[in-house]
């Protein structure tokens, strides 16, 4: 009987062994480098989340994670390289609002952004401020709204075809008024505007006003989300305003088209843990955001809908890019 014990033990060490090399087998296979392209320079939102992101997902799949900034052309630059790429895992893309909304207001890109990639991970979801100037009376969408009915109201922009300016113009057609759209190369001196008296709205994100904000140089008077955001619970949804307006700016992974998708599973779970962390979720809060977590398949759904929204209204609004 001792004998058959051992025998036993000794078959069921076997058969784990068997099972756990099985598994780890059936686990697929990565580049031992994977390079994480941010489209952007360095210093930005994209550039900061990916960067911290590639420590903690190297360690997680046991491959070195690194950032390579290919910024040019909006965005286009970097995507394109994405999608030129072997589609292994060797290669990934991360960017925001930006890949969808250039793509709706230009019809010259060497891509094709519903084709051309494959949706791996969302990484994180913020709200955008609706900013007023001081010099100006506003103290709701309502009051702002009210204000562009009667007389101009002039918004600033980062650029023509920025997640600001089309949410801006969302906001024109939905609340049928009509601010004139005044293009900046950057927020900066759009902001120097504002202060200025030359413009008196802009619809931004909460880190590029942050300091206008803290110096009180301009006015938040709402969220785009549809939801309040927890990094500014006293500003109200402008969906308060303008019933069914609903803005989120996001970030989130992209790997060339035809990807396996068991690698796509892989990395999506990885992407997804390495979100939730402690440390990816305080740095996500420096840009008043937070982690948000989807499938790749919901990911892929979701940016159809956002380019769907944004080339709606590219075409309403007559937004084209001519430079």
């Amino acid at each position: 009987m001792r004998y058959l014990t051992k025998q036993f033990w000794a078959l069921l060490s076997i058969t784990m062994t068997v099972f756990s090399t099985a598994s780890i087998a059936a686990e697929p296979a990565l580049p031992q480098t994977i390079k994480l392209v941010v489209p952007f320079t360095t210093g930005g939102s994209n550039d900061i989340f990916a960067r911290a992101i590639s420590e903690q997902l190297g360690t997680k799949l046991g491959v070195t994670v690194i950032v390579d900034n290919k910024p040019g052309a909006g965005g286009v630059v970097g995507a394109a390289e994405v999608a030129r790429a072997k589609p292994n895992g060797g290669t990934l893309l991360f960017s925001s609002n930006s890949f969808v909304t250039r793509a709706a207001v230009d019809t010259n890109l060497p891509f094709n952004h519903r084709t051309s990639f494959t949706p791996v991970a969302m990484v994180a979801q913020g709200a955008l401020l609706l900013v007023v100037a001081n010099h100006t009376s506003y103290q709701s969408t309502a009051e702002l709204i009210k204000g562009a009915k009667q007389k101009q109201v002039n918004y600033a922009t980062a650029g023509i075809g920025s997640i600001a300016h089309l949410s801006t113009e969302l906001m024109n057609s939905m609340a049928g008024i009509q601010m004139t759209h005044i293009p900046y190369k950057g927020i900066s001196p759009a902001l120097t505007d504002m202060v200025g008296g030359r413009v008196e709205a802009l619809i931004a994100t909460p880190a590029s006003v942050g300091g206008a904000l803290r110096a009180n140089q301009v006015r938040p008077i709402a969220v785009t989300t549809s939801t309040p955001s927890p990094f500014y619970p006293e500003l109200p949804p402008m969906a308060q305003a303008i019933p069914g307006y609903s803005v989120d700016v996001w970030w989130g992974v992209l790997g060339p088209a035809d990807m396996p998708q068991a690698i796509v599973d892989r990395l999506n779970k990885a992407i997804n843990d390495v979100s939730q962390s402690p440390k990816m979720k305080e740095i996500f809060s420096k840009e008043a955001a937070v982690p948000y977590i989807m499938s790749a398949k919901e990911f892929g759904t979701y940016m159809n809908q956002e380019l769907d929204k944004w080339q709606k209204v590219a075409k309403e609004r007559n937004i084209k890019l001519t430079d």
